[in-house]
Formats: C-alpha cells, structure tokens, sequence
C-alpha cells in the first residue's frame, strides 16, 4: 500500500486551530501507520495494567519485600543486557512485520501463562521472576522491530511526527494504565489484570495481519548490503552497524549525551516518594499528582514537538532541550513548594521527550535502512538497562548524601556533559537536516 496515498483537507479551507490540529495528528493520515497507532494505545495500557498488578503481586508474596521487586528488575534488565543488540540484528535480517507477529503473539502467551498461574493460585515468586526475563527478552526483539518499522509506514517528512505521536501513546499509557490497575484489582484481581493485557494484543495482531507494508525506499540500492548482512554472522552485523554510527559526525555525541540523561537521570519511581516524605511532606493524593505531572509533561512535549513539524534545526533544538531538562531538574531539587515542584517536573517531563524523539528521528534517518534495527537496539539497551543501573547507583546515593544533592549532582553532570558533547561540537550545532546521511570523519 503506497504510504502517502490517503488524502488530506485543502489548508486553505481549514482555520488556524484546524491547521494546527491536522500538523500535530499529520502522520496518522497514513493508514498502515494509524492502524498500528491505534492498535498499540490499547496495547499499552493493558501493559502497564500489568505491570503494576505484578509488582503488587509480588510484594504480596513477598510481604512487602523490596528485595523482591528488585530481583524481579534485575531479570528484566539481564535480559535487555544480553539480548538487545542481538534483537537489532535479527530485525534487521527478518521481515520486520513477521518479527512483530510473533514477538506480539508470544508476549500474549506470557501474559496468559501469567494470568492462569495467578488464578490458579500456584504462582510463586520464581516464576514472576522467569517471567519477566522472557517477556524482556522478547521486548528485546520486538522494540527495536517495531522502530525501525515506522520508516516504512510514513515518508521522511512525517517521521518526527510519526515518533512523537508513538511517543505520546506510551507515555500517555504511564498514566492511564496505574490507575486502571488500582481500580480493576479490586474488582478483578490480579490475574484479570494480566488476561486484560493479554485481550489488549488482539488489536495489535490483527493490524500486523492486515497490514502490508511497503519496501524501504533505498532498498533497491542497498540490495546487495542487505544480502551481505543476512549472511554474515549476527556479531557481525553488530559491528557494522556500530561502525556506521561511530563514523558519523553526529550520532556519536547525541548519543552519549542521551545515555547520560538517562543513566544520571533518577527515574521518578526512586526520587518523587522521597522528596513526598522527607523534602516536601506531602500527602499520598498529593505524591500521585507530582506522578502524574512527570506524565503529562511527557505526553505534552510529544505533543507539542508533533505540532511544531519537521524540526529543521535539531542540534539547536537538543541544545536547548538538555539546557531546559537542567535548569528544571536544579530547581526541583532545592524546592520546598509543592506547585513549583509539580511546575518543574513537567517541564522536566517535556524536554526529556523532546530530547529522546529528536534522538530517535537522528537514528533512524542518518543510517542506512537496513541497519535501522541494529541501530535502534542501541536506544532499546540505554533504556531497558542503563537506565535501571543508574537508578540503582542513584538510590545508593541518596542513602549518602540524601536526595536532594543527589538530584542536584545528576542534573549538573548531565548539564556540563550535553554541553561539552553537543554545544562543543559545531556539526551537532549547525544540524539542520534530518534526512542527511552519515558522513565520514
């Protein structure tokens, strides 16, 4: 199906808002896009419907035993560790369309097996364990499919958008998806939870199904590449594709920016029930809406970057972006009010979003097609495992120094780093085409 062959409103009968309305929502004139947009809101939620039944699961077993919600991470994380870049390679030498139906089909299964374990009443905390493992391993496959598929369901000048608007969908599920989980629990129990999650694949399969997905558009050009990377060895091709980024003039200093962000960057699950108790004393409604406005932050600089369009200038942008996330991050650190808390978290939501979809549009555009997946690995193991490491070293070092300096130092490292990696780096400052390809040093 040809990818721009729906059609769109004349601007010129539209007003100003509608204008604005169609720029933010502009990829999802493209069916096969929009079907899977669609799809994946569903899927998300019962995602994380799930993740919070489990991890309540868990403590239930455990009688409220920390120890045991981090095991249950460290499996997770192992399994992005040792299978993410592997999962970019084989998306890579496979359909990617297929690769998603059976990494979709067999994430349901888990979700299913999860859910009769739990109704049977013979769940055991080793197996929430393995578990887990396997539905990371699978993700480790699937993200970075899923990725380097949505090139070939939007043409270039949608992209950005295209990454926004999937952006907003998962974020955006981080904060349905807890709350419906509160509720059902209740009404449906654990296992209901993880049989809604698994329901919630259905769209998604049947959209994959459906769904026929046009050829790269340098695939042509690139045929003997791709024959050449689908016969060498899966180590190989790794390498290949972290030369190809390693001699790009962009990609190297983006991306080590980006990893720190996310490795100094605590997530708000370590820092926000700290600063509640011991900073700015806050009751347990009061911790749920400094939640929910890290969220919404999210969702509304994903937003806000779809409606803005192709972004021309993107050095300046992830500039000014790091400069933003730093300047907000210090702020919440040594506030004592509850509103310019809340106000700082969502700017902080918002340029962290900014930042991670400029990025991904960076990696999917300056590499050749049939790397793409490889590539995209390398976002899937930043923050599938680095993160949840540097959260592990952050909650060590609020037990030190207390988390207030804690904040602080990591939003300073990160500041000084982009600084030095982007501001220092004229080719990062002078970017203004997202479509460029990879230059040599």
């Amino acid at each position: 199906m040809n990818r721009s062959s729906s059609t769109t409103t004349p601007h010129s009968s539209l007003s100003a808002t509608d204008r604005r309305r169609l720029s933010t929502f502009r990829a999802l004139r493209h069916r096969n896009y929009r079907l899977l947009w669609i799809s994946l809101i569903v899927s998300s939620v019962g995602t994380w419907m799930q993740i919070v039944a489990q991890s309540l699961l868990v403590l239930r077993l455990t009688h409220n035993s920390a120890l045991a919600l981090g095991i249950v991470s460290l499996a997770q994380a192992s399994a992005f560790l040792l299978f993410a870049l592997i999962g970019g390679s084989v998306a890579d030498r496979l359909d990617r369309r297929r690769l998603l139906l059976c990494t979709q089909s067999i994430s349901m299964g888990l979700a299913l097996l999860l859910g009769v374990l739990t109704h049977a009443g013979v769940i055991q905390v080793w197996m929430i364990v393995l578990i887990a493992f396997c539905n990371s391993t699978v993700l480790s496959f699937d993200q970075p499919a899923r990725s380097a598929l949505i090139p070939q369901l939007v043409p270039r000048e949608d992209l950005m958008n295209a990454i926004s608007l999937q952006s907003a969908v998962f974020n955006g599920a981080a904060v349905i998806g807890p709350s419906l989980a509160g509720l059902t629990i209740g009404l449906i129990h654990y296992a209901g939870n993880f049989f809604l999650n698994a329901l919630s694949y259905v769209g998604v399969l049947v959209v994959l199904f459906i769904m026929r997905v046009p050829p790269e558009e340098d695939q042509t050009q690139s045929q003997a590449v791709v024959q050449s990377a689908q016969s060498g060895n899966v180590l190989q091709a790794i390498r290949e594709a972290l030369g190809v980024i390693g001699h790009d003039t962009i990609l190297p200093w983006v991306l080590a920016a980006y990893g720190a962000l996310l490795f100094f960057n605590p997530s708000a699950a370590i820092i926000l029930p700290y600063f509640s108790v011991q900073v700015l004393h806050l009751t347990p409604f009061e911790l749920g809406l400094l939640f929910s406005a890290s969220g919404i932050g999210t969702v509304a600089g994903a937003l806000g970057l779809a409606s803005l369009g192709e972004v021309r200038h993107k050095g300046r942008a992830l500039i000014l972006s790091f400069t933003l996330w730093t300047v907000a991050l210090l702020v919440f650190a040594f506030s004592h009010f509850f509103w310019l808390s809340l106000l700082t978290l969502l700017v902080v939501g918002a340029m962290q979003n900014v930042i991670a979809a400029t990025t991904i549009t960076l990696m999917q555009t300056r590499v050749p097609p049939q790397m793409r997946g490889r590539v995209m690995s390398l976002n899937t193991l930043m923050i599938m495992a680095i993160r949840p490491l540097g959260d592990f070293c952050a909650s060590g070092l609020i037990a030190l120094i207390g988390g207030p300096p804690t904040v602080a130092l990591a939003g300073a490292i990160v500041g000084l780093l982009s600084l030095t990696l982007l501001g220092g780096r004229p080719a990062v400052r002078t970017l203004a085409e997202s479509g460029s390809q990879p230059r040599s040093l």
